[in-house]
């Protein structure tokens, strides 16, 4: 059984109108994401979706609908799926790189 999911066999993809960029691998149902927002990167949208990870390199805030959360280089972070936690992330003082995990679809 193989059990290695190789973000170095994956190209980068931009997203958010390319002020961000993500690597992506599924297996065993699912979705592992290195995510890199910048400082410019937002969404204008709010996120429902909800995953588990940690913040590798930088730091973010996250407006969970008015209630803004700091979140740093090895923090953790687990929220769940659904309205009551939808969110915006936003990368400060520079890039940041998150590791998440969610269910895939």
């Amino acid at each position: 059984m193989d059990c290695r999911l190789a973000f170095s066999d994956v190209d980068r993809e931009p997203i958010l109108d390319g002020t961000a960029r993500r690597k992506r691998i599924a297996g065993c149902g699912r979705q592992f994401r290195l995510v890199e927002p910048t400082p410019g990167t937002g969404r204008p949208d709010w996120r429902p979706v909800g995953h588990a990870g940690m913040i590798v390199e930088g730091a973010l805030e996250i407006d969970f609908d008015g209630a803004v959360q700091r979140f740093e280089a090895g923090d953790a972070l687990q929220i769940p799926d659904g309205e009551a936690a939808r969110r915006r992330p936003r990368a400060i003082g520079g890039p940041a790189l998150m590791f998440l995990i969610e269910d895939e679809a």
